[in-house]
């Protein structure tokens, strides 16, 4: 990896990052829920971009290196295991097992599934 790339990984990841604050802001504001729809929605988008750039990459239409920067770095930042994780633990002290269900297999199965979804798009171009 040569500086440049360095350089851009970083950079974004910090993009991806500061678009996931917005992105919890704004579900936040306009959802009121013990169900943490904000990490579910960046976690589900997230997913389906990063499968559309790996198909993109994988067409030879975006170049490995923007694979690893926009993958790896922005879709790195922008969603987060670590805090569904703690959310569905959350969840499961404040005794919403359903919630915490949910939040701990559903969301999984829709990120995956969201995840094919996006690979078989980024393919078919």
């Amino acid at each position: 990896m040569n500086p440049g790339v360095f350089a851009a990984l970083c950079v974004a990841g910090g993009v991806g990052a500061a678009l996931r604050f917005v992105v919890d802001g704004l579900v936040r504001s306009r959802v009121k829920s013990v169900f943490p729809w904000g990490t579910a929605v960046i976690n589900v988008s997230g997913s389906l971009l990063l499968g559309v750039l790996i198909g993109l990459t994988l067409s030879a239409v975006v170049a490995p290196q923007w694979a690893l920067v926009l993958g790896t770095g922005m879709m790195g930042g922008y969603t987060t295991f670590s805090t569904a994780s703690i959310e569905t633990m959350r969840l499961v002290q404040e005794r919403e097992y359903v919630m915490a269900f949910s939040n701990g297999f559903v969301v999984l199965i829709a990120t995956v599934a969201a995840g094919f979804g996006g690979l078989w798009l980024g393919a078919a171009v």
